[in-house]
This record gives C-alpha cells, sequence and structure tokens, in this order.
C-alpha cells in the first residue's frame, strides 16, 4: 500500500489520465466504456475502467507540482508507466481564444519540484510518441489542435514579472498552467511516458472571463476525448497490455 494512494497495485493500469481537477476526473471517468471508483485519499481521486477493452486509469492530482509528483511516483510503484494530464490553461498569446486546445512540445520550468530530479537546465518535453498521438487524436476527431511551448510554474499568487512574461509571449509560449513541469521531468527521469493536452479557460486579456465558461466546457470535452484517443492509440501500439 502505497503512502498516499490507498488502493491495490491490481486497481491500477499500466495507462493513466492525471487531470488537476477532480471534477474533471469523474468526466474522463463516464468516458470511458465502464468504469469504478477505486479510492479517494488525500486528494488523489482514483478510477479505473476499459477503453476498446484496454484496461486505464484517471487519477487526479490537485493543483502543482509536488502533488503531481507523490501522485506519479505511487502510480507508477503500482505498474503505470504512461501518463496524460488533461488540464487548463491560460496563455500568453493574442491569437489564443478561450475552449482553445493547446498540446504542449516543451515546457519553460518555472516550478521547484522537478529541480529535485533534474537540473533547470535539463529540457520539459513529452515523449514524441505521445505527442504524435495527441495531434493526430485531435485530426482524426476534427478538432483543431495548437500544438505549442508552455510555462509551469507552482506558485499561482507570486508576483509577476512583466518583462519575464514579455518575453516568454516574443518566444511564442502558449500555454500557462502549474503541472506539466514536473510530469514530463519526472517521467524522463524513471524512465516512463508522458504527454499533456490543455484547454484554454483565459486568455491574455482576462483570465477566467465568466463569458468565455461555455467555450472552456466544449473545450474540455474535447480534450479528454482527444486524451482517450490518443491513449487507445498508444496502448494498441504496445499491444494492449496493462
Amino acid at each position: 500500500m502505497e503512502f498516499h494512494i490507498l488502493c491495490d497495485p491490481k486497481d491500477i493500469a499500466r495507462y493513466v489520465f492525471v487531470p488537476g481537477d477532480h471534477d474533471r476526473a469523474k468526466k474522463i471517468a463516464a468516458a470511458f466504456d465502464n468504469s469504478r471508483f477505486v479510492s479517494d485519499s488525500r486528494g488523489y481521486h482514483v478510477y479505473t475502467g476499459t477503453v476498446a477493452g484496454i484496461p486505464m486509469t484517471v487519477c487526479s492530482t490537485g493543483m502543482g507540482g509536488p502533488q503531481v509528483a507523490i501522485g506519479i511516483e505511487e502510480l507508477g510503484h503500482m505498474g503505470a508507466d504512461t501518463f496524460i494530464r488533461i488540464g487548463s490553461c491560460g496563455t500568453l498569446q493574442d491569437d489564443v481564444n478561450v475552449g482553445d486546445v493547446i498540446v504542449p512540445n516543451g515546457v519553460f520550468r518555472a516550478g521547484a519540484t522537478a529541480n529535485r530530479y533534474l537540473p533547470p537546465a535539463f529540457p520539459a518535453a513529452p515523449d514524441f510518441s505521445m505527442l504524435t498521438a495527441l495531434v493526430e487524436a485531435g485530426k482524426s476527431l476534427g478538432t483543431p489542435v495548437r500544438v505549442g511551448l508552455g510555462w509551469a510554474g507552482d506558485a499561482f499568487y507570486a508576483e509577476p514579472d512583466p518583462a519575464l512574461m514579455a518575453r516568454l509571449k516574443q518566444a511564442g509560449v502558449a500555454a500557462v498552467e502549474m503541472e506539466s513541469d514536473t510530469l514530463f521531468i519526472i517521467a524522463n527521469f524513471r524512465g516512463w511516458r508522458a504527454g499533456a493536452i490543455f484547454a484554454c479557460d483565459g486568455t491574455s486579456r482576462e483570465i477566467k472571463p465568466a463569458a468565455g465558461e461555455a467555450a472552456f466546457r466544449r473545450g474540455e470535452e474535447q480534450e479528454i476525448h482527444i486524451a482517450i484517443e490518443a491513449m487507445k492509440t498508444i496502448a494498441l501500439a504496445d499491444g494492449g497490455k496493462k
């Protein structure tokens, strides 16, 4: 039994979705062919089911790098080795709108947790097969997917650095969130596969605008279906094994 995710390893699939939001975890599980609730402890809500006969797990992590790190380490102890974060993000780009779907191909490391694994100069990047599967799933489902750089930090209310943000905007950073740097670094360090996909919930002009709620929810639904389709592709390429 792990310290925080309290369940039997047989209840954890090899293929795991790691949203931050607990409600999003329920939505992902509901999109499986079937699913069941496994456990709820220390802020980790776990569901396991199948998609096209392939076992898959959802584990919501809450917010920030430390929670993600503990979660995927313990899931890894129980046999998981393939992760997709399904999240929300803000943006630095003026041409990104609420509800747009973004897949990061690399992330600026602004968090601290991953620094305990690998030095800051080590790039935070998704596994190429995961990145490709997410992009191709978006195409097959007819959902436009923007591939671009991300920024991930774990101090939501810290004083912003306008000069740095302006430089990152100029450099094309599209997604701003809190967890993907940690996910990518630990996955690389442990020899796992990881990817991420985000629905934008705030623009460069306004953070979480109330008028954009419906657009964000559409984007959230789209990213869930894209991620599940991508995970199915990866699993079938593996032979559909647990």
